[in-house]
């Protein structure tokens, strides 16, 4: 007979299931191969960091699970749909209504106020939060009508995010989101990115060279040299003000 508590540790079915992925990228004779192989399973609610040098594979990996990239071969699965079927048109679909991005560089429009660059995002989606409640979010209540060159970068970065979860995605990608910011301002962001991941239970999956984050991390990746190296899961998750680097 199964013991109740077996059934409640038993792992959930992963939000997102990848299989064998290898990316190879043709430069004139030149053929690099970025990803060689990678099986990863990311769960509902989780931070995750994937760490790793550059050149390791980790934005291919997170350009793959996001559907901005194609793998070579292998399979990714959201939830019950292959993505490595998707047609243009349906991938589409699947990083407006699902998926949820930041990057290193903040790409707001400069002409527009912090709450009109988020409300590009709202008014395009099916349930969205408000423009207001999204900036709140990320702790810009006060700076709502401020324009980009009114902010500092960790202000900025933080409009980025309300951006890219007032659609309330499932997922949220984020590729070096830190990576121009300093340390005391980094802190900043990645309070934010962990307050979303916390409050709306949205899969947080952060990419990094900066091994001081992965402290943060539910679970965290290593990759190298396209391969997932090895994965360790955090007995305990520090907070962003923790951080020092």
């Amino acid at each position: 007979m199964t013991n109740p508590e077996q059934l409640s540790a038993a792992p959930s079915r992963p939000v997102f299931a990848a299989r064998g992925l290898t990316k190879v990228y043709q430069m004139g004779e030149v053929r690099v191969q970025a990803l060689r192989g990678v099986d990863l399973d990311l769960y509902a609610g989780e931070f995750v960091v994937l760490l790793g040098p550059s050149g390791s594979g980790k934005s291919t990996l997170l350009n793959i699970l996001g559907g901005l990239d194609a793998p070579t071969s292998g399979t990714v699965r959201y939830g019950e749909h292959d993505l490595s079927v998707y047609d243009d048109a349906a991938m589409t679909r699947y990083r407006r209504e699902h998926v949820g991005f930041v990057f290193q560089f903040y790409n707001l429009i400069p002409s527009l106020t912090a709450r009109e660059n988020v409300a590009l995002v709202t008014e395009i989606s099916d349930y969205p939060m408000t423009p207001e409640g999204a900036l709140s979010l990320v702790g810009l209540a006060q700076r709502m009508d401020h324009f980009p060159t009114q902010m500092s970068g960790g202000e900025q970065q933080r409009v980025a995010i309300a951006r890219a979860v007032a659609k309330r995605p499932k997922v949220l990608l984020c590729d070096e989101p830190t990576g121009a910011l300093d340390a005391q301002t980094g802190v900043m962001v990645l309070e934010a990115i962990a307050r979303v991941n916390l409050e709306l239970g949205t899969t947080t999956v952060v990419i990094t060279h900066n091994a001081v984050i992965a402290a943060m991390a539910d679970r965290v990746v290593y990759l190298g040299d396209g391969l997932v190296v090895r994965t360790e899961r955090n007995a305990v998750k520090k907070a962003a003000a923790e951080l020092v680097w």
